[in-house]
């Protein structure tokens, strides 16, 4: 090791910037025999041994460790013991309990007071191994989850995109380009995607920031009455118009017009919708002389607007005006890597409507989270994090109040997999687990459900075929 080791310790690495798997074992011979499993990991890992747990908790006040693999009987302090001091310690911590003596009673002790697993001797060594390594798992997602936290408490409640994946990264580069020219803009995405997020952001960052920004739902307006709503009447235009009513782009004059669904929009209303965007001027209901207004407009889609052309259900001169800048907004599923920050930005921000004290999301529940395919998008996230706050009685979201869609067998669906044309069966298996840990970003538990085998067979066949590199997502 870099740093210096307890006394008695062993080690099966030198790099130090590596996460630690921490061996508490009084007998010597079975110190030994832990680590030499460990040392047949494919994960990346330091294993560090010692003899009792007096030297275990003053290893861990010096040096960072992300999993603890301890004796339950002991002499002096317990394992017990080491796993109180532990989640005190730093609760991302993962604590495996392996002993000789074990009871019903001490199991549940264990389990209740935090521990990750608990394994009886004589131990499977496969069992041990894959145990471990979901331990070093959960402890990176963990560490995430914690960080979460801190990182949200920088987001404003300004409605600012939330996101740190290369999917965002590539929106905020079209956002910043489009922002800095007076244009319009077409966003296009699926439902619950964020396309006005991603307008009002675009606002934001534009020279018409301070000016108004008023937005409509094509979809959400009957036919006969949108034209009036976005273009306003004058008094006596029609029975029951007792009054001068303004429409949308007189109200978003020298700011900025949203038409979200702009592909509901009736064909009668594209044409004048075209010439506003052409010369900035339009006829409200009952009126002979022009008005002239300057807006922006971005209009948002969440249907191809190409293939409604070629059905003759958009007109295909607005479809040019309005896609200037086209900005592509990606489903959640695509950005799967927002998904914790996502979570913990409307925990807080639903936390304090709702007036309740949850604090935090359990890991479990991330992971839950991180596997669905979210065909609701962003919105559909919002409302079950809404749902599971409403109904969470202590202060951590857990498991047991999970939609039945996302707690239990039920897994992301796989993507077709690419045709490929091997040599032999053995090609075949190899690639097919190869792809599905992949898919399933290395959780090895979820990638054996889907295939079909248990966890101890998967592992056997990785080393088998050298499948390497597979956990490092």
């Amino acid at each position: 090791m870099n740093k210096v080791k307890p006394e008695n310790a062993w080690s099966t690495h030198e790099a130090h910037e590596k996460s630690v798997v921490l061996v508490v074992e009084d007998d010597q011979n079975m110190r030994d025999l832990i680590a030499r499993v460990l040392s047949d990991s494919t994960m990346d890992f330091d294993t560090v041994c010692v003899e009792n747990a007096h030297l275990a908790m003053d290893y861990m006040e010096n040096t960072p460790v992300a999993v603890v693999v301890t004796d339950l009987k002991m002499p002096g302090a317990s394992g017990l013991d080491l796993l109180d001091f532990t989640t005190a310690l730093d609760p991302t911590i993962q604590v495996v309990m392996v002993t000789g003596h074990a009871t019903v009673e001490s199991a549940v002790a264990a389990l209740k007071q935090g521990s990750f697993d608990y394994l009886r001797k004589p131990f499977d060594t496969v069992e041990l191994l894959c145990t471990i390594e979901r331990a070093l798992q959960h402890h990176h997602l963990s560490n995430e989850n914690q960080q979460l936290r801190e990182r949200q408490r920088q987001l404003s409640e300004t409605g600012s995109l939330i996101g740190t994946s290369s999917a965002m990264g590539k929106v905020r580069k079209l956002i910043d380009a489009a922002a800095a020219y007076d244009c319009s803009v077409l966003i296009t995405g699926e439902s619950g995607c964020g396309k006005e997020l991603v307008a009002r952001q675009l606002q934001q960052q534009s020279n018409r920031k301070d000016q108004p920004f008023v937005a409509i739902n094509c979809a959400a307006i009957p036919d006969n009455l949108i034209e009036s709503e976005l273009f306003g009447y004058r008094k006596g235009a029609f029975t029951g118009a007792d009054r001068n009513k303004t429409g949308l782009f007189e109200e978003a004059d020298h700011g900025t017009l949203f038409l979200d669904e702009i592909n509901n929009a009736p064909l009668n209303l594209q044409a004048k919708l075209l010439r506003v965007l052409q010369d900035g001027t339009f006829y409200p209901m009952g009126e002979t002389t022009p008005v002239a207004v300057d807006v922006r407009v971005f209009a948002a889609s969440n249907r191809n607007i190409s293939n409604l052309i070629e059905k003759g259900e958009f007109r295909e001169d607005l479809y040019y005006r309005l896609m200037v800048m086209e900005i592509p907004v990606p489903p959640l599923r695509e950005r799967r890597d927002d998904i914790p920050l996502l979570a913990y930005y409307f925990l807080n921000k639903h936390c304090s409507r709702l007036d309740k004290p949850v604090r935090g999301i359990k890991t479990d529940v991330l992971g839950a989270l991180l596997r669905y395919d979210w065909p609701g998008n962003v919105r559909e996230l919002e409302n079950m994090i809404q749902r599971m706050i409403i109904m969470t009685e202590g202060d951590k979201i857990n498991t047991d109040v999970l939609p039945q869609n996302l707690n239990g067998d039920k897994v992301t669906p796989m993507k077709a997999l690419d045709y490929l044309s091997p040599q032999s069966l053995d090609e075949v298996e190899a690639y097919f687990i190869q792809k599905t840990l992949r898919e399933c970003k290395g959780d090895r538990a979820l990638a054996a459900s889907i295939l079909g085998i248990d966890k101890s067979t998967l592992w056997r066949k990785i080393k088998r075929y050298s499948l390497e590199g597979l956990d490092d997502n």
